[in-house]
């Protein structure tokens, strides 16, 4: 029984959701072309409309490193989750 309580602790997956400030279609491509070239992350979705971006990562993709991802495209972002738990927004410094 350890094993399963082992596999439970650890996700096989996490979500992660931003809100973004997105004004046009070159914005949301923007960040569509950062989060298409990020090792770990499984699928994503970016929404103008919403102004959202939800991104599906393996385990070994902290939410720290999808966060500068999208900030280094030079879009604000506003809130963030990790498997629905807020979390900050703040960009770590390098």
């Amino acid at each position: 029984m350890a094993d399963a309580t082992t596999a439970a602790a650890a996700p096989a997956e996490h979500t992660y959701t931003f809100n973004v400030a997105m004004s046009c279609g070159g914005c949301s491509g923007a960040i569509e072309r950062v989060l298409k070239r990020l090792e770990g992350v499984k699928s994503y979705t970016v929404s103008l409309d919403s102004q959202t971006a939800t991104v599906v990562a393996e385990p070994s993709l902290p939410y720290e490193k999808v966060l500068k991802t999208i900030a280094k495209t030079g879009k604000k972002v506003n809130t963030g989750e990790a498997d629905g738990v807020p979390q900050s927004v703040e960009v770590p410094a390098e």
